[in-house]
């Protein structure tokens, strides 16, 4: 991959308001991933059923999926640090409803679904308002840099969150959930101290409500490129969601406890954090479409790996290597959307990339356990793989323009 490779332009990382939003953002993924380690090794605790994990994935997702389309339009008519803000003051209150909960003493799971519900709501709005903020604050030019970086920051997150939830959930987990909610609450003060002048935006408030809210959707059905590139992600992850059985792999097959799952949910994102400072401080340069299909294919084969694995090196191994790959197809997709979508639209048109990324792993989640219930935990992780193999033969002959996608800075020069 070296030689498609060239040196780093401009860093992004004197931008001081860029650097205000990536703190925003490794405080509320850091709370995000130690929340996920808790909630899921509770629940799991309390009802030692594998489906519970996946209802927990679905109580994120259903209400994320009907709320994400009005997101993405309040995201293109105001404020987007304001709804950026909001949502992580949600995501604090959900935090100190889920200690609440932790406190009364309940063995019901039900109190913690309807909590999900609420921070699938609020999550609904974090993603359209933060990913077409970006744009806004570092402009075209720089933006494949700014993704690099922010997608790391995430990872770093990714990395110490899950680390973090394991061995706080040592204390208990009413302290984790006190903790979440006031990293939640510093990632909404972060973003909200940001100091500079947007870019006026196109007035979209003459449209009908439906049509706003569907003008991202038709947007992407008419770009190829955009919608093989976000259906792919789709149907792969969904497919290859074995992180959402960590908890039973951690549990039953690699004899571990909650430090131990706090470390495998830690080395995806070791695998991904090494990938992204790579590409943070280079750039893509070519064959950007055929390198993002090797690596889903790759993604793949860490998964069958994974699957079968009952060594606890080799499946941190197996992780790790996924999410490298993962990291790679995320950069990529990730620069194709913003790049090829305007301004007045990237609200909208991110909030139908949400939808997507949100269907593969919250509902990826779900299959994933309903799959495991049906034909135990590892024959659905190696037929999810397998699955994802598939999906990358598929998409390759469907989408010719994506797997033909050379250097990325070219994709809003495209016809289409």
């Amino acid at each position: 991959m070296r030689a498609f490779l060239t040196p780093a332009a401009d860093s992004v990382l004197r931008d001081t308001a860029f650097v205000q939003l990536l703190s925003g953002r490794l405080a509320a993924t850091l709370a995000t991933q130690t929340q996920s380690v808790v909630v899921g090794w509770q629940l799991y605790d309390m009802t030692h059923s594998p489906l519970t994990l996946g209802w927990v994935g679905l109580a994120q997702f259903l209400p994320m999926a009907l709320l994400v389309l009005p997101a993405g339009d309040a995201a293109d008519r105001l404020p987007r640090k304001l709804i950026l803000a909001l949502s992580w003051f949600t995501q604090a209150v959900a935090g100190l409803l889920f200690l609440l909960l932790t406190l009364s003493g309940t063995d019901s799971p039900v109190g913690y679904f309807g909590v999900l519900v609420l921070f699938g709501m609020a999550r609904a709005f974090a993603g359209p308002g933060m990913q077409s903020l970006i744009p806004q604050l570092v402009g075209e030019a720089r933006l494949p840099k700014a993704i690099a970086w922010n997608s790391s920051t995430f990872q770093i997150a990714v990395i110490g969150g899950p680390a973090l939830g394991g061995a706080v959930y040592l204390l208990g987990p009413a302290v984790a959930y006190a903790l979440c909610a006031l990293l939640f609450t510093t990632a909404a003060v972060a973003v909200l101290t940001i100091r500079r002048t947007l870019p006026s935006r196109a007035d979209n408030s003459r449209l009908g409500a439906f049509a706003r809210f569907t003008a991202g959707i038709v947007y992407v059905r008419t770009r190829p490129i955009i919608l093989g590139a976000i259906s792919l992600d789709l149907f792969a992850v969904l497919l290859g969601g074995a992180t959402a059985l960590l908890p039973v792999y951690a549990h039953e097959i690699l004899h571990t406890g909650p430090a131990g799952l706090g470390i495998l949910r830690s080395a995806v994102a070791v695998g991904a954090f090494a990938m992204g400072i790579y590409l943070g401080r280079s750039s893509l340069n070519r064959k950007a479409g055929s390198i993002m299909f090797a690596a889903v294919a790759i993604f793949g084969i860490g998964t069958i790996v994974f699957g079968v694995s009952t060594n606890f090196i080799l499946s941190l191994a197996a992780l790790a290597v996924m999410g490298a790959a993962d990291m790679i197809s995320v950069f990529v997709r990730s620069a194709l959307v913003q790049l090829a979508t305007p301004d007045a639209m990237r609200g909208r048109v991110n909030a139908v990339n949400m939808l997507f990324i949100g269907a593969s792993n919250e509902l990826g989640e779900f299959e994933s356990g309903v799959t495991a219930a049906l034909l135990g935990t590892v024959p659905a992780v190696v037929l999810g793989g397998v699955g994802t193999l598939a999906v990358v033969g598929l998409w390759m002959w469907m989408f010719p323009a994506l797997r033909g996608v050379d250097r990325l800075d070219e994709v809003g020069q495209r016809p289409h």
